[in-house]
């Protein structure tokens, strides 16, 4: 709810006050990983944890997450402090929100990263055992 509810603010200053769209567009980047999430959670409820294909989507959720959640976020807060001079120049909100509402997102995302890595290497070690 957090970061839906932070993401919608942030789009919505970004359409009302015409600044910020680069940045927009790469935190928007990141819900490529959903339909991943997503097949995840209906395989779990079809119980089929023991599916091939519940284990080739979790490796492709941890290198889809790897990609489009950790290393865009990496490169989002490297251009923007190297273009430090151009962001101070967005409006005050818009500013502000740029110093805060990423790095919130950034945190969950690491956080979420962290606990797919961990499912990952449980269910690779489960699908190895079966062999």
């Amino acid at each position: 709810v957090l970061h839906h509810a932070l993401s919608l603010y942030s789009i919505i200053l970004s359409l009302v006050s015409g600044q910020g769209q680069y940045y927009i567009l790469m935190v928007l980047f990141t819900e490529s990983t959903t339909p991943f999430v997503n097949l995840r959670w209906y395989l779990d409820i079809a119980g089929q944890k023991n599916s091939k294909l519940y284990v080739f989507n979790g490796v492709a959720l941890f290198f889809g997450w790897l990609v489009a959640r950790v290393f865009l976020f990496i490169f989002f807060f490297y251009h923007m402090f190297s273009h430090f001079d151009q962001v101070k120049k967005v409006f005050s909100l818009g500013f502000y929100s740029l110093l805060t509402v990423p790095p919130v997102l950034a945190l969950m995302n690491f956080f979420w990263f962290w606990k797919i890595a961990k499912g990952l290497v449980k269910t690779l070690s489960k699908a190895r055992h079966r062999q």
